[in-house]
C-alpha cells in the first residue's frame, strides 16, 4: 500500500466504512471522495485502492505500539 501523509491524523471517532471497527487507513479518491478502512480491510482491498486513490494515509504501524501506560514488563 501506498503511504501518504494527510492533514490530520485518524482518531477512534475515525471508523471503517466496511465493519465499522476503528479506521486506520484513509483513502483519498482521485474523484475526491474519502474511504475510511479498518487495517484488515485496508490490506485486504489495497490492490483496487493502489489504483483508484490519489493518497493512502495508512497509521496501521500503530497497532504494533505499546501504550506508555502499560506495565513495565509488557513495553
Amino acid at each position: 500500500m501506498t503511504s501518504t501523509l494527510a492533514t490530520s491524523p485518524l482518531t477512534a471517532a475515525d471508523r471503517c466504512d466496511r465493519c465499522g471497527a476503528q479506521a486506520y487507513v484513509r483513502v483519498m479518491l482521485l474523484s475526491g471522495g474519502e474511504l475510511l478502512f479498518c487495517a484488515h480491510h485496508g490490506r485486504e482491498h489495497a490492490p483496487a485502492l493502489t489504483s483508484a486513490a490519489a493518497t493512502i494515509q495508512d497509521e496501521s504501524e500503530r497497532l504494533r505500539e505499546t501504550p506508555a501506560v502499560a506495565p513495565e514488563d509488557e513495553r
